[in-house]
C-alpha cells in the first residue's frame, strides 16, 4: 500500500520542483519531505525524483505522478457528488499554455465558465513547442500546444491556427528599409523576439537571408503584451498574431513586412482520456469556439 504522507510529499516535489517548496506547501520541514520522498522510493525500489534545479521526476515518478493526480481527480469528483459544492469551493485545474493565447484569446473565451462554474486556474507559460512537456511530466493537466501527436493514455483536437504576420510602424520602415527590403537592411534593423525559445525571427532571417541570430540587433522581450508594444513604438519589427495587430494594420499604424513569411501556427488541446468533469466542460468550450475566436480578427 502506498503511504499517504510519502506521496504528498512526493507530489509537492513533484509539482513545485523543489524540496523547499513543497515543504512550504505541507508546512513540514524540507528535511521531512527528503525523508518521505526517500522512504516511498525505497519502498517502490525506484528513484523517483531527480535532485536538480528544479527537480523532475523520473520515467517511474512520472508513472506515480499520474496515478496519483488521477486519484485526486476521482476523489474530488465522489465528494462533488456526495456532498455537492459548496457556495465558496473553487475547483484548481492546472494548465500550459503558450504566452501569446493567454495574452489574446484564451481568458476572454474561458472567462464566462470560469465565473459559472467557480473554476481557478494555474496557468504555466512555456513556449508552444514545449507546453505538452509540462503536461508529460505530470506538472499540468491540459495544455496548448503545436504538439499534433497525442501522448498516451491522452486526447489531442485541434483548437484553431494563430497567423502570425512580419510587422513595422510605418517610420520604423522609412528608417531602416527605405532602399527596400534586403539582406543588408535585416542585417541592421532591429528585432524584436520574444525570447531564446522563439525561433520563428531566426529560422525566417536563416531561410531567407542566410542571416544568423547573431548577425543582427535584437531584443529579447519575454512579454506578449510588452512584446507588441515594443514594435507598435517603433523600437523594431517583428511576429505578431493577427489578434493583436488586425485593426492596427487596416489603420495603417503597422506595415506587414515579406507576406510571403507569414506564419499560420496550428495550436491542439491535449488532456488525459480520463479527466474530471470540469475539465470535460473547458474541453468543450475549447474545442467548439476557439476556432471561432481565433478567427475573429482574420482579415
Amino acid at each position: 500500500m502506498l503511504n499517504h504522507k510519502q506521496c504528498d510529499a512526493f507530489l509537492a516535489v513533484a509539482e513545485t520542483g523543489s524540496f523547499d517548496l513543497a515543504a512550504s506547501r505541507l508546512c513540514i520541514t524540507a528535511s521531512a519531505i527528503t525523508l518521505r520522498v526517500q522512504s516511498l522510493e525505497k519502498n517502490l525500489g525506484h528513484m523517483l525524483i531527480v535532485r536538480e534545479r528544479p527537480c523532475r521526476v523520473t520515467k517511474a515518478g512520472q508513472s506515480l505522478l499520474h496515478y496519483l493526480q488521477h486519484s485526486r481527480l476521482l476523489e474530488h469528483r465522489l465528494m462533488q457528488d456526495l456532498t455537492g459544492q459548496s457556495a465558496t469551493t473553487f475547483y484548481q485545474v492546472n494548465i500550459a499554455t503558450n504566452a501569446d493565447s493567454l495574452a489574446t484569446w484564451l481568458l476572454p473565451l474561458l472567462k464566462p465558465t470560469l465565473i459559472e462554474h467557480k473554476i481557478v486556474v494555474h496557468f504555466q507559460v512555456d513556449d508552444q513547442s514545449k507546453t505538452h512537456h509540462l503536461m508529460q511530466a505530470g506538472l499540468v493537466n491540459a495544455c496548448i500546444s503545436t504538439e499534433s501527436n497525442a501522448m498516451k493514455g491522452c486526447v489531442t483536437q485541434l483548437l484553431g491556427q494563430m497567423t502570425y504576420r512580419m510587422v513595422a510602424t510605418p517610420e520604423f520602415i522609412e528608417k531602416w528599409f527605405h532602399q527596400g527590403f534586403n539582406r543588408e537592411a535585416f542585417r541592421c534593423a532591429p528585432a524584436i523576439i520574444y525570447n531564446n525559445k522563439d525561433h520563428l525571427h531566426h529560422d525566417v532571417m536563416l531561410q531567407q537571408f542566410g542571416l544568423t541570430c547573431e548577425s543582427y540587433p535584437h531584443y529579447y522581450i519575454p512579454s506578449s503584451h510588452a512584446f507588441a508594444e515594443a514594435i507598435f513604438l517603433g523600437l523594431g519589427f517583428g511576429f505578431v498574431p493577427d489578434y493583436q495587430i488586425a485593426e492596427r494594420i487596416q489603420m495603417g499604424e503597422l506595415v506587414e513586412i515579406l507576406p510571403e513569411t507569414r506564419c499560420n501556427l496550428h495550436l491542439y488541446w491535449h488532456h488525459w482520456k480520463q479527466q474530471s468533469e470540469i475539465l470535460n466542460t473547458l474541453s468543450d468550450v475549447l474545442f467548439t469556439q476557439a476556432g471561432q475566436v481565433m478567427n475573429t480578427f482574420k482579415y
